[in-house]
C-alpha cells in the first residue's frame, strides 16, 4: 500500500493506491468512521462491473449504503443529472452525517462531487476512481462540475474529497481506449512538472501498455504526488495549478466541437501537440524537445493531430468560453522545455490557427 497526502490543513486528506483494494473499502470505511450511512453513485455500466464487490466489502463490515446510478456518458454530465441525483438523495432521507461514494471515471466523480458540494451545502464525499484517467488526475484536488452547451465543466466547484481509494487492478477490466485517455494526463505531468518522470516514460513504454502491476503502480503514485503537490500550494487556481491545463484549453475546444465523441484523453494528447506548435513559434520551446514530446504521444497509441473535418471556427469559439479565459481571452500553459512551463495569453489568432491546422 502506497500513501500520497493532500496537504490542506484540516481539510487534508489520503490518496490510497493497492492492489485489489476495491475488496478492502468496508474495512477502510470502518476505519475512518466518515459517515453513518453511504451513497454510492455510479454510472449504470460500472455499476455492472464494479459495484458487487464494492457491495460485498461494504456489508461484509455491516456498513448501511444505497445505489443511485446514472446512464454513463459525458452527456449526463449536465445539471439535469444534479436535480435527478439531488432528489433521489432527498427521497432517501440522505443527511449531512451521510457521505457519498463516487465509483468509476471522471464523469462520475465531477458529478458526485459536484452533488456533494451543493446537497445541503456541503456533505462528505470520498473517490474510488476505476479510470486510468481518473485514478491519475480528475479525482484528485476538488475540481467538480458538469457541463452547459456553450462549453465543459462552466459550472462547478472546489470541493475536496475524504478520501480517494485507488485500486490499480481495475485498470485491467478498461477497454485499450480508456487506458489511452488516462496516459494523455499521465504524460502531460512529466511535460510540465517532471523531467525524469517523462524519461521514465520514454523507458517502461511497454511495461505500462500492458499494465505491468510494479509499472503502473510506480506512474500513479508519482503523478498523484506532483498533483497532490501542486494542489497543496494553489487549491483554487489562481496560480501555479494552471500548470495542470497544459494541452486542456485546445483539447477542451476540440472535445466540445467533436460533440464529445473525441474522449477527453485524446483531445488533450492533440491539444498538447498544439500547445507545443505554439511555443516552438513563440521560440518558447526547441523543435528538438517538441518533437519528443509529440513522439512519446504518438508511441503510446495516441493522436498527435486534429481531425480536418472539425469546425476550426466553432473550436475557437468554444476557446472563447473557456472557464479560465478572460474577457474572451484565453490562456495557454506551453512547455519552454520537458519538466518546466509558461502561462501567457499573448497568442495570437494567426498562432492558434496554425496549431489548429
Amino acid at each position: 500500500m502506497k500513501i500520497v497526502e493532500v496537504g490542506l490543513g484540516e481539510r487534508s486528506y489520503p490518496i490510497i493506491v493497492k492492489t485489489g483494494l476495491l475488496d478492502e473499502i468496508g474495512t477502510e470505511l470502518q476505519e475512518r468512521k466518515l459517515a453513518k450511512r453511504y451513497i454510492v453513485i455510479a454510472d449504470d455500466k460500472v455499476a455492472t462491473i464494479y459495484f458487487e464487490r464494492l457491495c460485498n466489502s461494504l456489508a461484509g463490515k455491516g456498513i448501511k449504503f444505497e445505489l443511485l446510478t446514472f446512464p454513463s456518458g459525458e452527456e449526463s454530465k449536465n445539471l439535469a443529472t444534479i436535480a435527478d441525483l439531488s432528489s433521489s438523495l432527498a427521497q432517501y432521507g440522505v443527511d449531512r452525517k451521510d457521505c457519498l461514494i463516487a465509483l468509476g471515471g471522471g464523469v462520475t466523480g465531477d458529478i458526485t462531487g459536484f452533488a456533494a458540494a451543493i446537497y445541503m451545502r456541503g456533505i462528505s464525499f470520498v473517490q474510488i476512481p476505476t479510470t486510468l484517467l481518473a485514478q491519475v488526475d480528475s479525482s484528485v484536488g476538488g475540481k467538480t462540475g458538469v457541463d452547459l452547451p456553450e462549453g465543459k465543466n462552466l459550472v462547478g466547484s472546489f470541493y475536496q474529497p475524504k478520501a480517494v481509494f485507488i485500486d490499480n487492478s481495475v485498470l485491467a477490466t478498461l477497454p485499450s481506449g480508456e487506458l489511452l485517455n488516462g496516459l494523455a494526463e499521465v504524460i502531460k505531468y512529466g511535460v510540465i512538472y517532471d523531467r525524469n518522470f517523462f524519461e521514465l516514460l520514454a523507458n517502461k513504454q511497454q511495461q505500462i501498455l500492458h499494465l505491468d502491476e510494479r509499472s503502473i503502480e510506480e506512474v500513479i503514485v508519482r503523478c498523484c504526488s506532483i498533483k497532490a503537490a501542486v494542489v497543496a500550494a494553489d487549491e483554487k487556481e489562481s496560480n501555479l495549478r494552471r500548470i495542470l491545463n497544459y494541452g486542456h484549453t485546445l483539447g477542451h475546444a476540440v472535445e466540445a466541437a467533436s460533440n464529445f465523441s473525441i474522449p477527453h484523453g485524446m483531445a488533450v494528447a492533440m491539444g498538447m501537440v498544439a500547445a507545443n506548435k505554439i511555443a516552438v513559434a513563440k521560440s518558447l520551446l526547441s523543435l528538438h524537445e517538441a518533437e519528443r514530446i509529440k513522439n512519446i504521444i504518438a508511441g503510446f497509441g495516441l493522436p498527435v493531430a486534429i481531425p480536418s473535418e472539425l469546425d476550426r471556427s466553432l473550436m475557437k469559439s468554444y476557446l472563447k468560453t473557456d472557464k479560465k479565459a478572460l474577457a474572451g481571452k484565453p490562456f495557454f500553459v506551453l512547455p519552454t522545455c520537458i519538466g518546466q512551463v509558461t502561462i501567457t495569453d499573448d497568442v495570437t489568432e494567426e498562432l492558434i490557427d496554425a496549431a489548429f491546422n
